[in-house]
């Protein structure tokens, strides 16, 4: 099965169950979101998503709400 994700990415899941828009779409959005964010706090840290909205900077520990899914704005 490592093939079949390989080329696909985080789609792979779906299998043939989901046609190749929806596909697309979800691994943009999925690249999006995994992508490492840089912390407010500090210039070098980086920052987890704990949950929907709940953030947390790894170098310096601190929790703190902010956007759903991304520090910052999409472009």
């Amino acid at each position: 099965m490592g093939s079949k994700t390989k080329k696909i990415k985080a789609a792979g899941k779906f299998g043939s169950r989901v046609g190749t828009f929806a596909r697309k779409e979800y691994n943009a959005i999925e690249a999006l979101q995994r992508k490492k964010q840089q912390s407010p706090f500090h210039p070098k840290g980086k920052v987890k998503r704990i949950a929907a909205g709940i953030w947390k900077d790894v170098r310096t520990g601190k929790v703190f709400a902010g956007p759903a899914y991304y520090l910052e704005e999409k472009k």
